[in-house]
């Protein structure tokens, strides 16, 4: 598609064909994201009971990584979808350039991590409560350090990830976003078991076939970039640190970086509170794998949003308020559709879906860890039509630069009210079933804000486009 063609199509489709069009392909790709994610956790459950524990424990960390390059991709693709619609593009160029320095800045703060730090960072994680906890700290260590001292390939995905969905490029994108999480199935069960002459490397395995898809999919997305992109081939003569570009990116990036970083602080809160319980192992894992099951529903959402900061961030540089109106109620119609399929499948059928987390050998842990998570699956379920309130909002104003809304929607949903609603209940009633509660509850306070947040916008700013 030549450029002037997309910047029509952002401009003047109809939204019920241009929300699927453009947010469609980056939907399948996240939803590709999540089941290697999902995949990653059933091969290593599999391997040692352990090992889930160990990586579970390493997620949040790993977490903070994703934080920054999304984040910051998230403020890379705003900045440039509004210098488009304003219809300058030596200026997008030139932010994918200031793009790049920050992502790269981002890489080089966790090499030093991995390099360094990674045993310390396990031992703050590791709970002394819990069952083999020298060994889940031992096996959290390996992973951990491999895929933080190796982050750079993560951090260039996300930037030409987000450089092809500013430009409406979802195709590419979503095929960039594929290459690595195929490249990171195919190589989970030969590296983690040794198969095919490769030696069984167990958690460390899994670490490296998560490099190399990320470094597969940074690839891709360049040549993409490069040779199809054209909107937004990176030039040497357009390479330099721009502060106005700078500050406009980390307006956006930064407030989305926290939120994300929040989400990694709620799973360590969380993680900390369940390991005091009778049954620690089989609650952390709960959790964990509630996390990556989750991420089925909530990635394509995520997707779809991805899509909606191009569409409105381009409409709203453009001035064209009607279609800012009308791209919301088209992408809160499909987030709702989607939440609402999901809680479905978990209120149906949660033993199904716990059971694809159970080792061969069933031992007291995995059995517990079952039932227990029968109960949460349905429990937290219900919060799902809310959260498609929240993130479809939260998304808008990422589009039109108040990235600050989002972070402090957020901000209640993850530390403010969850983690205190967590602890409140599982004090008062003694029980883990009792802590599920607390997302319902945080996710109500944030479906209120961001409506609250919302009429404000409204009022001050879209309504006088």
């Amino acid at each position: 598609m030549q450029n002037a063609q997309r910047s029509e199509m952002l401009r003047s489709m109809p939204m019920k064909k241009l929300v699927p069009k453009i947010s469609l392909p980056i939907m399948v790709s996240m939803l590709v994201q999540a089941l290697y994610n999902v995949v990653d956790s059933i091969f290593v459950s599999r391997y040692d009971p352990n090992a889930l524990t160990a990586v579970s424990l390493a997620y949040p960390i790993q977490m903070l990584m994703m934080a920054m390059s999304v984040g910051m991709g998230v403020g890379i693709n705003s900045l440039i979808s509004r210098k488009l619609g304003e219809r300058r593009s030596e200026e997008a160029r030139t932010a994918a350039w200031n793009g790049l320095f920050i992502e790269l800045t981002g890489c080089l703060m966790f090499i030093v991590v991995g390099v360094c730090f990674a045993g310390q960072c396990m031992g703050l994680v590791v709970s002394p409560n819990l069952t083999g906890a020298e060994t889940i700290r031992q096996l959290g260590t390996v992973y951990l350090s491999t895929v933080t001292s190796w982050s750079a390939g993560v951090f260039m995905a996300i930037l030409f990830e987000r450089m092809l969905q500013a430009t409406g490029n979802t195709l590419l994108s979503m095929m960039t976003q594929m290459t690595g999480a195929l490249v990171n199935i195919i190589l989970d069960p030969i590296m983690i078991f040794g198969y095919l002459g490769c030696p069984a490397m167990g958690v460390q395995g899994a670490a490296i076939a998560t490099v190399i898809g990320q470094f597969c999919s940074a690839l891709t997305g360049f040549l993409f970039n490069q040779f199809r992109n054209t909107e937004l081939r990176l030039r040497l003569s357009e390479c330099r640190l721009d502060a106005g570009l700078l500050r406009g990116i980390l307006a956006v990036g930064l407030p989305s970086m926290m939120m994300q970083t929040m989400a990694s602080v709620m799973n360590v809160g969380l993680n900390a509170l369940l390991s005091g319980f009778a049954q620690g192992n089989a609650a952390v894992n709960v959790l964990n794998v509630y996390f990556k099951l989750q991420s089925f529903v909530f990635m394509p959402v995520f997707g779809l949003g991805s899509g909606m900061v191009a569409i409105v961030g381009y409409n709203y540089g453009a001035r064209l308020r009607s279609r800012v109106y009308e791209a919301l109620r088209v992408a809160l119609g499909w987030a709702l559709g989607i939440l609402l399929a999901g809680m479905a499948l978990f209120l149906i059928a949660p033993e199904l879906l716990m059971r694809l987390f159970e080792p061969e050998e069933a031992s007291e842990i995995t059995l517990a860890m079952t039932g227990m998570g029968v109960v949460a699956l349905r429990t937290i379920c219900l919060h799902f039509p809310l959260a498609a309130v929240g993130i479809t909002l939260s998304n808008v104003f990422q589009a039109i630069g108040r990235g600050l809304y989002s972070l402090i929607i957020s901000l209640c949903r993850q530390l403010v009210v969850l983690l205190p609603a967590a602890w409140l209940l599982g004090t008062a009633f003694g029980t883990v079933d009792a802590v599920w509660w607390a997302f319902i509850i945080a996710e109500g306070v944030s479906a209120t804000l961001s409506f609250l947040f919302w009429r404000q916008c409204d009022r001050k700013i879209i309504s006088r486009l």
